[in-house]
């Protein structure tokens, strides 16, 4: 579904008395085996009056990029986190693992373990320049 028809999806939840809804981006499928994050999305989804979250595991999924399974870009993890909180993201979702290469499911989409408390302090230090979402506050 795109960002602009998720306004459908707000509105029917509305009326069916359910408003309280977090919105999340994840990726659309662009091509074989890759996913992209549009980044134009955020503010958009945010535009409906519900938070939006940023899945910045699953938005760089390569599914069935394995061959046999899932890959993924986990490389590119706290880039794209930065990038959702520097845009007005409220929130994030990031998987981790100790080991993610031993992860049962979604390892190549799971942040390190050891490298959490950096993404987070680099993403609370983004959040005080922007300010939170909807400011109009600029660095």
């Amino acid at each position: 579904v795109s960002p602009e028809e998720m306004r459908n999806v707000v509105e029917k939840a509305s009326v069916a008395g359910h408003g309280k809804l977090l919105l999340t981006e994840r990726g659309t499928m662009f091509g074989y085996q890759n996913l992209v994050a549009d980044f134009r999305s955020l503010p958009i989804m945010r535009a409906f009056g519900c938070p939006v979250v940023f899945d910045a595991s699953h938005s760089l999924q390569r599914p069935g990029g394995l061959g046999h399974a899932s890959g993924g870009d986990r490389n590119f993890i706290a880039p794209f986190a930065r990038a959702a909180v520097a845009v007005g993201v409220d929130a994030l979702y990031v998987e981790v693992h100790p080991h993610p290469d031993r992860a049962l499911s979604d390892g190549p989409t799971s942040l390190r373990l050891r490298d959490l408390d950096a993404l987070l302090d680099d993403v609370v230090k983004i959040r005080s320049l922007v300010g939170p979402p909807g400011s109009r506050r600029r660095p």
